[in-house]
């Protein structure tokens, strides 16, 4: 057996959630390989042509699908880890045969409110069905993320699927808490945005809350913005959180684990309660464009 193995990972940092989900996966599946050669954007030279062009997101990877060929072409064996969305079918097309391909991302839940939305919401079940069609004739190995995209799955794609891939990040701490601190994860992103609670984080500032922002910087005056930051900051900034938010795309995201191994309780909109279905002990579930429900968590000073 071939104990070695190439990998791309467009994002391998232990600062984004695609990076944590690259590294879990490179431990938990790939284990059996003794060598494991790692690659991606930052192993360019700044000044190479290639780094030039890798710098943007939807360019690196094509480089990794090139760098994927170049090893298998010489016999090795190929990995390729993120970003890996499930409408991007031409990288499940591209991709050389037998190559092992990480967590399968992508959500199922928009709000359409401008032409991106739109397109969003409309086109990407078309190019969902192109991958379906083409993940289930190259026999790949099916591991997603999350179960959001399962809606769209046939039932032969389901019964040979992985599912809930985070899930195996849990790894729940008694941990007492300060309950005047909210910690949240922001990032701008056209459809995250769309279902982010702004309103709710000012009123928690009018209330004398601290609010932690992680991630993209949030521009609201009295936020404390710290920014991507490495595994070991952010576990000390969850651990003297109580609270937390979610915008309500991605219910299970790395985030909202780490969350929960780090006992905090997670404010959602009573809307999309009807995705939890697991931990829903550690979720409270309200109105947030009503300030009147405040009082029902024991949040209001």
């Amino acid at each position: 057996m071939n104990k070695k193995i190439f990998i791309w990972a467009c994002d391998y940092s232990p600062k984004t959630g695609e990076g944590n989900l690259a590294r879990l996966f490179v431990k938990l599946k790939l284990k059996k390989f003794k060598s494991k050669i790692i690659k991606g954007p930052k192993n360019f030279n700044n000044n190479s042509l290639y780094y030039y062009f890798i710098k943007y997101k939807y360019v690196s990877p094509i480089i990794g699908i090139i760098f994927c060929w170049k090893h298998y072409i010489n016999n090795k064996k190929v990995c390729y880890l993120n970003y890996l969305p499930f409408w991007n079918f031409l990288i499940f097309l591209l991709l050389p045969p037998k190559t092992i391909v990480g967590p399968i991302t992508g959500g199922s839940f928009f709000i359409v409110k401008d032409f991106q939305s739109l397109f969003r919401r409309f086109i990407f079940p078309l190019f969902y069905r192109l991958s379906i069609f083409i993940i289930a004739n190259r026999k790949y190995q099916i591991i997603f993320s999350t179960d959001l995209l399962k809606r769209y799955l046939p039932n032969k794609i389901i019964f040979k699927s992985e599912f809930n891939f985070v899930f195996n990040l849990f790894k729940l701490k008694k941990i007492k808490k300060n309950k005047k601190i909210f910690v949240i994860y922001y990032r701008k992103h056209k459809n995250k945005n769309a279902f982010f609670p702004y309103f709710f984080v000012k009123k928690l500032l009018i209330l004398n809350y601290r609010v932690n922002i992680v991630g993209d910087s949030l521009e609201i005056k009295g936020v404390k913005n710290y920014g991507f930051v490495k595994k070991e900051k952010l576990y000390r900034i969850l651990s003297e959180s109580k609270f937390s938010i979610l915008s309500g795309e991605n219910i299970f995201s790395l985030f909202t684990i780490e969350c929960i191994n780090h006992n905090i309780q997670i404010l959602v909109d009573k809307k999309f309660g009807y995705k939890i279905n697991y931990y829903k002990k550690f979720f409270l579930f309200l109105n947030m464009k009503k300030e009147s429900e405040f009082r029902y968590l024991n949040l209001s000073v």
